[in-house]
């Protein structure tokens, strides 16, 4: 059996170092979004496939015999292609999705199914703190009359897209103390966020409240029809079971 651990999140490192300590045959695969990635302890390629006909070839040539979906909630069109791909080769497929997050007493949220929504809800000469990465960016184009902050892990490539915004260069994780301090600092009105879930990130959502912070939170996009676990421990349990 040789198990490909699709990665890139926390789970997915908890998940491979299980599979280590297991004795499981795996492989782990990073999309390469960040330039250095934490190890997860597995071989570990990094990058695309090469689309669809890739990832089959992959698949064949590496002889893979299960794949373990933990991506981030929002790569949403790797996990509908995997699990499409994976039924049409007979593999067995499960998605590692942790809950998403819901408001607490206190929250001041407002959901949103797309970026530019944002617009309608904020006021002119707002600050914006975009905790949504650089990949969907230029669908904020609208909020030109905000000033827009958005943190990336790696240095950016090039100037912010647009006149009114600057980049913030961070890597997680950061601690409630931590973003309650840079969003006082910064003057955040506004701060915009997907849906990922998790403890761990869930820190700038407790800020934003202590701080009275509106949250504009951007609901996940469809899930592929497949087996799923909500932890890395039943993803682990779904790996031993098969």
């Amino acid at each position: 059996m040789t198990l490909l651990l699709l990665a890139g999140t926390g789970e997915a490192q908890k998940i491979a170092r299980g599979l280590v300590a297991r004795g499981v045959p795996a492989i782990a695969s990073l999309a390469g979004a960040t330039r250095a990635p934490s190890p997860t302890g597995l071989p570990t390629r990094i990058g695309g496939f090469g689309g669809e006909d890739g990832f089959r070839a992959y698949l064949e040539a590496e002889r893979i015999s299960a794949v373990l979906d933990a991506t981030h909630p929002f790569a949403h069109r790797i996990s509908e292609r995997t699990a499409r791909v994976c039924a049409e080769f007979g593999l067995p497929y499960c998605q590692v999705l942790r809950p998403p997050w819901t408001p607490d007493a206190g929250d001041n949220w407002v959901m949103l199914d797309r970026e530019d929504e944002a617009a309608a809800h904020i006021a002119p000469g707002a600050v914006v703190f975009l905790a949504t990465g650089r990949q969907t960016l230029k669908r904020f184009a609208n909020l030109a009359s905000c000033r827009l902050i958005c943190r990336q892990i790696d240095p950016p490539d090039g100037p912010f897209p647009f006149p009114n915004g600057e980049f913030l260069v961070g890597r997680p994780p950061f601690s409630v103390e931590d973003e309650h301090a840079l969003f006082q600092r910064l003057g955040v009105d506004w701060l915009i966020a997907k849906n990922a879930g998790g403890e761990v990130p869930r820190t700038k959502l407790i800020a934003a409240q202590r701080l009275g912070i509106r949250v504009a939170m951007i609901n996940r996009p469809p899930q592929p029809e497949a087996r799923r676990v909500k932890t890395a421990e039943a993803a682990l349990d779904w790996v031993m079971a098969l």
